[in-house]
């Protein structure tokens, strides 16, 4: 599709927030296929500064409002079901502090853990953007590698959705790969497309086993927003720094990983043009499956095909 090449920048005032996904929200920015948005945002629980103290709630916006503060949603002119959206993350800068928490809530992960009753750990993160570290209360230090936890589109379904669970549209993927220079590719669900986001990290491991990342506010977001044709994987997948990725989803964690493994395969098939069984064995030799989370109750998988995997 052309692309319009502009530069919007998305004001950071209430009016472009929002805590779920719907198909009937307004626009607050409509754009070109190819324009690029910049913007900024809260951190997923609504914070305007830092907690004070562990466990000590800060000042917020909306308190109470149950989803991640998401900014938009964004229209892309012509957009229309049966589309892909790429979303290219240009720039990331995040904020100067963070925080993770952990234990103290009834979830099964937890409760098989043994942490489920403790009390909720509580680590407060200042973030220094020059030298891109972390360093907690207790003197963890940590490199930063920020992403946007949350980048998608509403379910074709009325009605307001939740943002906790990813779907196949995008939304709170928590895939700590697609970083700066990335490109994450998602079916367009709906006309506008109305793309969100939200949820910045500034650091997570594969899994987020915690059920947080370091949450913190993005100063600076940009991203280039592309329609191409139906690309044919209907699964989100991404161009990385890290190599190729597909994602699978599910409440049932094998069936993520079959989600994910058979989306590799469709695209070592369709680049290499192989049989199925010989795309699997190629697979077996060079694509990496790791956990993308399991905070969300829809787990995530994604199948890596590493960069430079293949001479």
């Amino acid at each position: 599709m052309p692309g319009g090449m502009a530069l919007h920048v998305l004001d950071d005032g209430e009016r472009t927030l929002h805590g779920f996904f719907s198909r009937e929200l307004a626009p607050v920015l409509t754009i070109d296929s190819g324009d690029r948005v910049r913007l900024s945002t809260l951190d997923a629980g609504w914070n305007l500064e830092p907690h004070a103290a562990p466990g000590v709630p800060s000042r917020h916006i909306r308190p109470g409002e149950p989803g991640h503060a998401l900014r938009g949603p964004v229209e892309i002119r012509g957009a229309e079901p049966g589309m892909t959206l790429q979303v290219r993350v240009d720039r990331l800068e995040p904020g100067a502090w963070g925080w993770t928490h952990a234990g103290g809530v009834p979830t099964p992960l937890n409760q098989r853990l043994g942490v489920a009753g403790e009390p909720a750990a509580w680590l407060l993160w200042a973030l220094d953007r020059e030298r891109m570290t972390g360093r907690d209360q207790f003197g963890h230090t940590i490199a930063l590698r920020p992403f946007l936890g949350v980048m998608g589109m509403p379910p074709p379904e009325p009605g307001r959705h939740p943002t906790a669970p990813p779907r196949r549209w995008g939304g709170n993927l928590d895939c700590r790969e697609l970083v700066a220079g990335s490109s994450l590719f998602l079916p367009v669900p709906v006309a506008g497309a109305l793309f969100s986001c939200g949820d910045g990290h500034a650091a997570q491991g594969d899994g987020e086993v915690g059920g947080t990342a370091i949450e913190c506010p993005m100063e600076v977001c940009e991203l280039t927003l592309t329609l191409h044709n139906d690309v044919g994987i209907a699964v989100p997948w991404a161009e990385t720094p890290a190599g190729t990725l597909t994602i699978g989803l599910d409440a049932d964690l094998d069936e993520a990983m079959v989600a994910a493994l058979g989306a590799a395969i469709d695209l070592l098939q369709a680049r290499l043009r192989l049989a199925r069984a010989e795309a699997l064995a190629l697979a077996s030799v060079i694509v990496d499956l790791r956990v993308t989370q399991v905070a969300n109750g829809t787990w995530g998988v994604h199948a890596l095909v590493p960069a430079g995997a293949l001479g």
